[in-house]
C-alpha cells in the first residue's frame, strides 16, 4: 500500500505530458518489447538513458517512433502528434514518472 502512495506522489509531481507518455508507453506496447520503464529486454535496447544520449534528440526520437526502424514497427499511424510529443517528454523526464496500475477489465457476466 505504501509504495503505491509514493508512486501516486511521484505520478503527480511530473509534468503532465510526461505521466500520459508514461500511460502511453504502458498501454501502447512499448513496454512490451522495451520493458517496463524501458530498461529493455531481449526484444528491444533499454530507454532508460536516452535523454543523456545526444545522438537521441527528440527530433530522431519523433522519427523512429513514426516510421519504426530495424526490428521496430512504426507507429505513426496509431499515435497522434500530441501521443509522441508526450512519449518523448516521458522518455526526456529526468525522473520518470511510474503509471497509476492498469485498470483490470471485469469480464462481462454470463448469460
Amino acid at each position: 500500500m505504501f509504495v503505491a502512495v509514493v508512486s501516486a506522489r511521484a505520478f503527480a509531481a511530473t509534468t503532465a505530458d510526461a505521466n500520459a507518455g508514461a500511460i502511453l508507453f504502458r498501454d501502447k506496447g512499448c513496454a512490451f518489447c522495451h520493458g517496463a520503464g524501458g530498461v529493455g529486454t531481449l526484444k528491444a535496447p533499454s530507454l532508460v538513458d536516452i535523454r543523456k544520449n545526444k545522438l537521441w534528440p527528440p527530433e530522431k526520437m519523433k522519427h523512429q517512433i513514426m516510421n519504426g526502424g530495424q526490428k521496430m514497427p512504426p507507429f505513426g499511424e496509431a499515435l497522434t502528434d500530441q501521443e509522441i510529443g508526450q512519449l518523448i517528454e516521458y522518455l526526456r523526464a529526468k525522473h520518470r514518472p511510474v503509471p497509476p496500475p492498469a485498470a483490470v477489465a471485469t469480464p462481462a457476466p454470463a448469460q
